[in-house]
């Protein structure tokens, strides 16, 4: 299930609950969104190509993830080489990963307008919930391939004091993860 999916669950399921206790339902703020379904912080995360936690089956079970790499290099040993492949991997999946945001903006975006319009039609919608949902897909199979690629470029003993790392309830980069290890 995606971020999006996630929250507009959240959502529907918190404004249900606040309408039955006050009578309405309550999207506050949401109307003045430009892209209705997005946050300006996950239409900055979009672009700028953030996992945005895309890749957590592949991170809680162990299998790194570029930037934390490169955040932990000196935890990790890193060789040079090894930077340098971590780096090169980080900014190919950055690249990809904000191109196939955009296009998850532009598909967001386009539903939105169909609403705001008011031409939804069934087909339309299928449409365009299809082509966004592939476009998620996409993203999503971006961020958790270069968690594979990281396979290939740390030992065994480097993903290993990665995850040790990632465990810690406080690692110094401000996020607390209870991360599973690696099976």
């Amino acid at each position: 299930m995606t971020r999006l999916l996630a929250f507009v669950l959240l959502v529907i399921t918190t404004g249900a609950a606040q309408g039955e206790a006050t009578g309405h339902g309550s999207y506050a703020g949401f109307h003045s969104r430009e892209i209705k379904a997005l946050s300006a912080s996950d239409v900055e995360g979009l672009q700028q190509g953030r996992g945005m936690e895309l890749a957590l089956p592949a991170e809680l079970n162990g299998y790194p993830g570029p930037m934390h790499v490169l955040e932990l290099a000196d935890a990790l040993n890193l060789t040079e080489e090894q930077r340098e492949r971590t780096e090169q991997a980080f900014e190919r999946m950055r690249e990809r990963a904000s191109d196939l945001g955009e296009q998850v903006i532009e598909s967001e975006r386009e539903l939105d307008r169909l609403f705001a319009e008011r031409r939804a039609t069934l087909e339309e919608i299928e449409r365009l919930t299809d082509q966004t949902a592939r476009r998620w897909g996409q993203l999503r199979a971006v961020h958790l391939e270069y968690h594979l690629v990281m396979l290939t470029v740390l030992d065994d003993e480097q993903v290993r004091r990665y995850v040790h790392h990632r465990d810690q309830p406080d690692n110094g980069h401000g996020d607390r993860h209870g991360h599973g290890h690696l099976h």
